[in-house]
């Protein structure tokens, strides 16, 4: 049980006692101090319940904090400020004891969650026949984040990349494959040579009408399915999920199902059909639409628009005047499937904030046709360049995801050289891997899924600031000391001694791991954890310089090297649960 776990427990007794009951209760929350100066935990439940009590304010807090003081005597200092504010201020005693507790844990004090979800995660969903480019960073990592902590919290979770398998592209890839492939480089490179073929078939489509038309046949031939044309797009799959596992495998991320677009293909047509014999959707103009069910307030209603003429019907074309379908097709029929084969409670879609329109259509189609499950739009901005505008080359492309990985490692393999105490050459190479990657990731993870944020490729490897390799080398450094022993100590977590301020405040920090981790699926924010973590390493530095460890002997020598262990674990834990890896030394 968490600290703030702890002291809402008697918190939720005492307002039992003063006639406080059902969702009432539900509503008493203790969080952890906004300014540790006033205590380490605090409660506004008093104002909050106190009408509910036909109590003033301050005297229901009063009569709470009497209660605190004699469930946990000696464990806990109470203070009320304003109007019925309870601060808490736990003995340096407790903290110990706690940390006994969470060193024993080898979840840290991270507790599993009591209610546990089959949650579908879909993420990262690149267009196959094309190389990942820098916009797929955040979809990928925000995604495998969210993935991690939540199977480590207790949900059944659900990896599914969604790819781009089917499409106009590619009739460009098949007219230009046949006119044009390199085979060499189709092996040695797959997906530039098939963003070379895409690009070679969208050109020549575009400067020729003929061409044009002999694009679109290719895909005719493949949607009625032709054998050649078919043996080719089923290789293009194939090597488009090769050269893309080639970077799922740097940045250590990973899938349970591939079912891209034309997985479903055979469900579209008679998904329409239903939905037209059901009255949910309607022909408009060739098209077949789903519209507005006025039911919903025109402001609030995702198939309406207003403009300066009035309200507009905005509705959801699910199959088009040429007879074609379309993403809202397969995204509709991909929900009946996660629905009926994996029986999804919960389906994420970490994409980002330009298809908020569309999901928000998507979703209100699926709860008319029954969907029960909770449907999540997890959105993310833009990555910026210097110039304060989307990241691009200066061809004005999206730099590729694998240029952008391997920019990162060279600038990390610029700062081992310079500041690395390793001398193994190989050493040298998977630390600046490691932290090239890292910093991709964390750079990612450290800013609010929704805000934008500037590419800064010094700052994202730098040892100082607020970066991956700032905490791995946190890291190293608690787990340097045990090197720098002269004889071995057996750790067990008991008689621990916090005098010194640093030594609480780090040991502050430690408990309060199992109370950020279960926060960051609050509002999927894995920015939580690695703000968090941040203070973690800053707490761990601050106790390194001002109490010395080596130096110290007895009962306070093993206190600090417990602490110095502690750290290091959930260290090494939460950036685990971010995707991170640390390096033994640096």
């Amino acid at each position: 049980m968490t600290l703030a776990e702890t002291l809402r427990g008697v918190l939720v007794d005492s307002f039992a006692k003063n006639g406080i009951e059902g969702a009432d209760l539900d509503r008493v929350a203790v969080v952890a101090a906004s300014d540790i100066r006033h205590g380490d935990y605090q409660s506004n439940a008093a104002m909050m319940l106190a009408k509910v009590a036909k109590k003033n304010p301050r005297a229901l807090a009063e009569e709470v904090v009497a209660d605190l003081e004699t469930a946990l005597a000696g464990k806990v200092v109470c203070s009320l400020a304003g109007p019925g504010f309870i601060n808490f201020k736990f003995e340096p005693a407790f903290f110990a004891e706690h940390l006994k507790g969470v060193f024993k844990d080898e979840r840290l004090g991270v507790p599993e969650l009591a209610d546990k979800k089959r949650i579908v995660i879909d993420f990262s969903a690149p267009n196959v026949a094309k190389p990942m480019h820098v916009g797929h960073i955040r979809s990928t990592v925000i995604g495998e984040a969210l993935a991690r902590l939540s199977a480590f919290l207790g949900h059944e979770v659900i990896r599914d990349n969604h790819i781009g398998d089917w499409g106009t592209q590619f009739g460009m890839v098949l007219w230009a494959w046949k006119k044009e492939l390199n085979e060499t480089a189709l092996e040695e490179e797959p997906l530039r040579e098939l963003l070379r073929l895409y690009r070679l078939g969208s050109s020549s489509s575009k400067a020729d009408e003929e061409i044009a038309n002999a694009c679109r046949a290719e895909l005719v031939k493949l949607q009625g399915g032709d054998e050649e044309n078919t043996a080719i797009w089923k290789r293009c799959i194939e090597l488009s999920k090769k050269g893309l596992n080639d970077i799922y495998d740097r940045l250590d991320v990973s899938f349970d199902h591939w079912l891209g677009e034309s997985f479903y293909n055979d469900q579209l047509a008679p998904l329409v059909d239903e939905m037209v014999a059901s009255g949910m959707a309607r022909e408009s103009e060739g098209a077949i639409c789903v519209f507005s069910a006025g039911e919903l307030p025109p402001k609030k209603d995702p198939f309406l628009k207003t403009t300066k003429e009035g309200v507009e019907d905005y509705p959801f074309i699910i199959r088009k005047s040429d007879g074609g379908f379309n993403y809202a097709t397969s995204d509709i029929a991909t929900i009946d499937f996660r629905l009926k084969e994996w029986q999804a409670e919960v389906i994420w879609y970490v994409v980002d904030f330009r298809q908020e329109e569309h999901f928000a259509r998507l979703f209100e189609v699926a709860k008319r046709r029954g969907c029960e499950a909770e449907l999540v739009h997890v959105k993310f901005g833009t990555i910026l360049g210097p110039d304060g505008t989307p990241l691009k080359t200066r061809a004005g492309d999206l730099p590729e995801l694998q240029d952008v990985i391997n920019d990162a490692v060279e600038a990390a393999r610029k700062s081992v050289a310079e500041k690395s105490f390793l001398e193994d050459d190989q050493e040298k190479e998977e630390l600046a891997q490691l932290i090239g990657l890292s910093a991709i990731k964390f750079m990612e993870l450290s800013h609010r899924r929704e805000s934008d944020y500037t590419y800064d490729l010094e700052k994202m490897v730098a040892l100082e600031g607020d970066t991956a390799p700032y905490l791995q080398y946190s890291y190293v450094r608690c787990r340097s000391i045990f090197r720098k022993l002269e004889e071995e100590v057996a750790l067990g977590g008991d008689d621990l001694i916090l005098e010194d301020e640093r030594e609480i405040h780090l040991a502050r920090m430690i408990a309060r791991f199992g109370e950020v981790v279960p926060q960051v699926l609050e509002d999927l924010r894995p920015n939580v954890l690695a703000s968090y973590l941040l203070e973690l390493a800053r707490a761990y530095h601050s106790f390194f310089q001002s109490c010395p460890v080596l130096k110290s002997e007895g009962a306070t020598k093993a206190s600090r090297l417990t602490l110095c262990e502690v750290t290091a674990r959930v260290l090494k834990l939460g950036l685990s649960l971010l995707g991170i890896g640390v390096p033994e030394k640096m």
